[in-house]
């Protein structure tokens, strides 16, 4: 059988054959310490949980929740969800307790195993009554049902369990930048089609690399790692903590990696507070010398031996994959959308097209509509959003089409370019209509904004506040603050410069907070709340507008 026909759980069984005592996890401890797990032994600790959970006599296809930080336990708990013939149901390890009730009673949750999490206190009392709790290896300090421990006293099933591709295998709930987040329901099928197709594209094997450090939860981490690592058989890395990331990279030394465009940031950041920028653009520029800086650069990230690099889940200003190119990396766009497994459209290597994503990929139909939607057609589509069929013909065409609420344009080669977002699009005092996400990708370019939110419904011209990155609040507090200022006017006129008059910024507000997670700015997967921070700042929109200041501090 071929390769691209198969599904996950038969992958993973002929690993664990095939080589048993083949490194597969690698998990940092307290104390420094690495836990490795082999094929074998996490196919002996999933039988032995699959084991349990079938002692428990649940109806099939039962969800069973994981509620925990990546590691090697959440992998290996998923593969016993599946054996035992139930769904999975991860969830973010930073949602507040009712998001934890929401989540755990909508999708009728009957066991949950917790793993790492920072605040499991703030979380607990979001389990419903009668779910039941088991404690992964690494684990918050609590009173939990049962243990992972105790779980491995049961005899480990035997069978090969193959669940059809039409099987539910997961039930994966959108991190939710409006509303109420949705349970989007994933078969093995789609999985299967998406992380086979994927693999084969990037070719990936046995001898790459990852390092896991998004959340697993959220599709991209969950294909780009878990679906990877059964499909190429590649060795999955653990990052420890943020404190410990860079250490964490330089152990795994990745040969593939994804990231969202606020970590590709970070790594610039942290090389500039090392070094100036124009300092390492001067190196940079030199015909010899620029290779080798280059290197050491990436090395010093632990980046020096990725061979593909992609970013995804919003768009990358074009200044910054410059930047990468420069020292040796090239890295590559990928679009898709929890509904389609985050399968749809990929740059290749060497074919890279300013301002556009890349060509469809393999087995994916494209087709822009009349207001200009981007609709998604493949084998990966998901079927449909749990118990809400409303919003199931909402997302899906008769036809089986998905209606992935961005805008944009296909060229004559078939790359496809991300104009804005239908839902984000809003109208200025004048009565014209402006898309925020094109002008804030201009404004990301510059080194100093980490984050940039484009606003202006109902004000006569729009406004962009902004975030600076930690080097620019630094430069600011320590006396330069004018040299700031003149350089982001540059930037605003430069960028208005490009842009139709009815969307022409008429300033920059530079925010005092920084937009996180922890403070409900960001979703987990980092994209901003555009609700959230027009409740914060909105009261304030007016008298910055009247003030007529091109760059406006937020006091």
């Amino acid at each position: 059988m071929a390769t691209a026909q198969r599904l996950p759980l038969a992958l993973f069984y002929e690993r664990e054959q095939r080589h048993p005592n083949k490194r597969y996890l690698v998990q940092p401890l307290p104390g420094g310490e690495l836990q490795v797990l082999t094929w074998g032994e996490v196919g002996e600790q999933a039988r032995r949980v699959a084991c349990w959970l079938r002692g428990l006599e649940l109806e099939p296809g039962s969800r069973i929740a994981i509620i925990s930080k990546n590691c090697a336990h959440w992998i290996v708990a998923d593969l016993a969800i599946w054996m035992a013939g139930h769904v999975s149901v991860p969830l973010y390890p930073n949602l507040t307790a009712d998001s934890v009730r929401q989540v755990l009673e909508h999708s009728g949750t009957q066991v949950a195993f917790i793993g790492k999490l920072d605040d499991w206190g703030a979380m607990a009392p979001g389990v419903p009554p009668g779910v039941k709790t088991v404690s992964l290896p690494l684990h918050p300090a609590a009173d939990f049902d049962h243990t992972w421990d105790e779980l491995q006293t049961c005899s480990p099933i035997r069978d090969n369990p193959l669940p059809p591709a039409e099987q539910l295998a997961s039930i994966i709930y959108t991190s939710g930048t409006t509303g109420t987040p949705k349970g989007v329901m994933q078969t093995f099928g789609s999985f299967g089609f998406a992380a086979s197709n994927g693999s084969q594209l990037t070719e990936v094997g046995e001898g790459d690399r990852v390092l896991s450090y998004l959340p697993l939860c959220h599709v991209a981490e969950r294909m780009f790692v878990e679906m990877a690592s059964l499909y190429a058989g590649l060795t999955v890395f653990f990052a420890e903590s943020l404190e410990t990331f860079l250490d964490d990279m330089r152990r795994a030394r990745p040969t593939v990696i994804f990231g969202v465009p606020r970590i590709w940031t970070k790594f610039q950041m942290g090389v500039y507070s090392k070094m100036p920028a124009r300092k390492l653009d001067r190196l940079l520029a030199l015909p010899l010398v620029g290779r080798v800086v280059g290197r050491k650069v990436l090395a010093g990230l632990g980046l020096d031996a990725v061979r593909f690099a992609l970013s995804g889940a919003a768009p990358v200003p074009e200044a910054l994959l410059d930047w990468y190119r420069r020292l040796g990396l090239e890295v590559l766009e990928v679009y898709g959308m929890t509904e389609n497994c985050g399968y749809s459209h990929l740059g290749r290597p060497g074919l890279q097209r300013p301002g556009w994503i890349g060509i469809a990929s393999p087995g994916v139909e494209v087709q822009i509509d009349d207001s200009g939607e981007v609709l998604i057609r493949s084998d990966a589509t998901m079927s449909g959003y749990y118990k809400d069929p409303q919003r199931t013909a909402e997302a899906l065409t008769e036809d089986g089409f998905l209606r992935t609420g961005d805008k944009g344009e296909q060229n004559a080669e078939g790359y496809l370019r991300l104009t804005g977002r239908i839902k984000e699009i809003f109208k200025t005092s004048k009565g014209k209509y402006v898309a925020p996400a094109p002008i804030e990708n201009r404004l990301a370019v510059h080194s100093r904004i980490e984050q940039v939110c484009v606003i202006g419904d109902g004000l006569a011209q729009p406004m962009a506040l902004c975030v600076l990155s930690e080097v620019g609040r630094a430069e600011a507090a320590n006396g330069t603050r004018n040299e700031l200022e003149n350089s982001l006017r540059n930037l605003l006129e430069e960028v208005n410069d490009g842009l139709d008059k009815h969307e022409r910024l008429q300033g920059l507000v530079l925010v005092k907070d920084v937009w996180a997670v922890d403070n409900g700015f960001l979703t987990p997967t980092l994209k901003i709340k555009r609700a959230m921070i027009e409740d914060a700042y909105g009261a304030r929109f007016g008298e910055w507008a009247a003030r007529s200041q091109t760059v406006l501090w937020h006091d």
